[in-house]
């Protein structure tokens, strides 16, 4: 049984929901899911103070309720809160399916060698934490890494961004290849799966939603 944790934002969790639903249908197997709201705010308050142990305890009693409730896994659909996950493995209830290791290894099996992230200033100042040292990493430059942020906020927070805002968030990720060499843009926020697709992105992509869904599908099985 899936333990979801929701809230970090809600538009990323539903978009988890409807996808792993999707997906145990295409399978012919019942979809088995709980789910638990965590407070965003909660999170990037122990994020923005380098708290990574009061975070993971956090999550761990998230987890704990989920665990309570029957789940067997765990999975957060957002990126910031892994930052703790090297600290919440040691405490967790219910083993993670860690979206950092989704992402280093859908990268590797890619073959690239630069890549550039969009996603909160957590994940993008640290390139994703440090973990993806196995790869160059092309960072925006300060103006863009606000304005990344503050747009991936609201989004998680409302659910939606304007036209403009996407077509802005298109135009840094085009001069992260054109002025930096990134071959791979990192769409490094589960929520940007609500606003970018394969109609709408210009660029080539890592969709990290969409791989942490299928890595929770292989553990799963």
């Amino acid at each position: 049984m899936i333990g979801l944790v929701g809230g970090l934002g809600v538009g990323a969790a539903i978009h988890y929901y409807r996808e792993l639903a999707a997906a145990h249908e295409r399978d012919g197997r019942p979809l088995e899911l709980v789910m638990a709201h965590a407070q965003m705010s909660r999170v990037f308050d122990h994020a923005s103070a380098g708290d990574l142990p009061g975070l993971a305890r956090y999550l761990a009693d998230t987890f704990s309720n989920l665990k309570a409730a029957g789940a067997t896994i765990g999975v957060i659909p957002a990126t910031t809160p892994h930052l703790a996950a090297d600290h919440l493995a040691a405490i967790t209830p219910i083993p993670l399916v860690n979206l950092i290791d989704v992402i280093a290894a859908e990268l590797t099996a890619m073959a690239v060698k630069r890549i550039a992230l969009l996603g909160t200033r957590f994940v993008v100042e640290t390139d994703l934490f440090g973990k993806l040292k196995a790869f160059e990493i092309a960072r925006p430059r300060p103006d863009e890494i606000s304005f990344i942020h503050d747009t991936y906020s609201q989004l998680a927070r409302t659910g939606s961004i304007s036209g403009d805002q996407h077509r802005l968030l298109v135009d840094v990720a085009e001069r992260l290849r054109a002025r930096d060499g990134a071959e791979v843009i990192v769409l490094a926020g589960t929520d940007l799966s609500t606003v970018f697709n394969e109609s709408n992105t210009p660029f080539p992509h890592l969709d990290c939603a969409r791989a942490h869904i299928r890595a929770i599908m292989r553990q799963l099985r």
